[in-house]
């Protein structure tokens, strides 16, 4: 089966000796390999059914379990562990292609590995490891994260749940909003206030089992596109959980939040550049075949200019993205390259989804074509996991940061001789 054969070879690929990845101009062997693979599980499995797994909000179970088989639900989470032992890069990349072939199924990937995985990797001790990291980065069972809350989506230090210490066991209360995987999810990261007088240094995260007492998923949503994957509310009302489900220490919570999201925005970055490169694809194949004016559409230089453009933008967010991931790779800081890579990547997404409907004309607009598909599920890469004025603030703040200890007055004028200010006005 292609799964394990890929799961074999993505393994291979990711843990030889050194890297030969020494560059962003190009993808080193082991890089690409895993490309390879990615993309041909994508062709093979994905893109044939992407179409009615949107149309029927279906989620796609069984090539979520394969992707599982391959590494690729847990693939920064090491072997031992039950995951791909891979790297940042890897993930990028693996992902990209992954959404290329349907989006719904890159999302689903994407909030098991960054936003669910990585966390309870990071700071989970062994009891927690084996059992909220291990079968989730397995596949075997799916994650999801509970941040937003529907009062402050962006504003992720007012949280307004709240956990309290009963003894034996935390007692959670209130609603999480907009969370992908809500409905399939086994376990959630779930941020609550456990001490309302420090603010945001009063949040603490939690291990949650959705079989808990207490907790429930709310309706799924009908959304725009996506519509593989569900999003629902969680809901705690009076939900006791074991006191060992606290991750990390208590009033740790923002920070392993705002860690999470640096990672996660490298993976919605991925999903972008799949959805614009699929969008571009279309675009480019369909012009290609298709005559106006007694001439093909490439012939065209309005054609040509909107290929153009979406290719340079798709590539300029691609070497963005790679940069984050190998910056990541390093154990160097890479908040503001994450966000410059899930600012750019989501707004090429978008806007080669656009392009490619007009390039398609009235062929864009109908479902017969994958292209309006494209542009319904680029819209949200511009909106979760911090939306793009978000990412506009992340970036401007840390720019900023460089010059706050440096002098930022620019250089004085060189002093003229009085005469020469008389001849230069003569």
């Amino acid at each position: 089966m292609l799964a394990s054969a890929s799961r074999r070879l993505a393994a291979r690929a990711a843990r030889p000796g050194p890297k030969k990845f020494s560059s962003l101009a190009a993808l080193g062997e082991e890089h690409q390999q895993i490309r390879d693979v990615a993309r041909a599980f994508a062709e093979e499995r994905l893109y044939p059914i992407a179409g009615e797994v949107d149309r029927l909000h279906r989620y796609p179970g069984e090539v979520v379990s394969e992707l599982g088989e391959m590494g690729m639900m847990g693939m920064m989470v090491e072997e031992a562990h039950g995951g791909g032992d891979m790297d940042a890069l890897s993930y990028a990349v693996a992902l990209e292609e992954v959404s290329r072939g349907c989006a719904s199924t890159g999302v689903i990937m994407s909030v098991n590995n960054s936003l669910y995985c990585a966390p309870v990797r990071a700071n989970g001790d062994e009891t927690q490891l084996a059992e909220f990291l291990a079968p989730f980065a397995a596949g075997e069972k799916l994650g999801c994260f509970g941040l937003s809350e529907p009062g402050n989506g962006s504003d992720a230090g007012a949280a307004s749940t709240t956990a309290r210490d009963d003894g034996d066991a935390w007692v959670l209360n209130g609603t999480k909003a907009w969370i992908t995987n809500a409905h399939e999810a086994d376990a959630a990261v779930v941020f609550a206030t456990t001490d309302k007088s420090l603010k945001h240094r009063g949040i603490s995260a939690f291990l949650v089992d959705t079989k808990a007492e207490g907790f429930s998923v709310g309706a799924a949503e009908d959304k725009l596109g996506i519509r593989g994957s569900s999003t629902a509310n969680l809901i705690m009302e009076d939900c006791r959980i074991p006191k060992s489900c606290l991750l990390g220490e208590r009033g740790d919570g923002f920070k392993i939040a705002m860690r999470t999201l640096d990672g996660g925005r490298i993976g919605i970055a991925a999903q972008a550049l799949g959805i614009g490169q699929a969008a571009l694809d279309v675009a480019a194949t369909y012009a290609a075949d298709r005559t106006a004016f007694g001439k093909p559409l490439t012939n065209l230089y309005a054609i040509q200019l909107k290929i153009s453009e979406m290719a340079c933008k798709l590539e300029a967010a691609r070497l963005l993205t790679w940069r984050a991931a190998a910056r990541k790779d390093a154990g160097l800081s890479y908040t503001k390259d994450a966000a410059m890579a899930k600012l750019c990547a989501s707004e090429a997404a978008t806007f080669a989804a656009h392009q490619a409907i007009q390039v398609l004309g009235g062929m864009g607009y109908v479902s017969d074509m994958p292209a309006e598909r494209f542009y319904r599920d680029a819209r949200i890469t511009e909106i979760y996991e911090g939306t793009s004025e978000v990412q506009h603030v992340v970036i401007a703040l840390n720019v900023l940061k460089a010059y706050a200890g440096e002098s930022t007055a620019l250089p004085a004028a060189p002093h003229k001789p009085e005469h020469e200010d008389v001849a230069a006005a003569a």
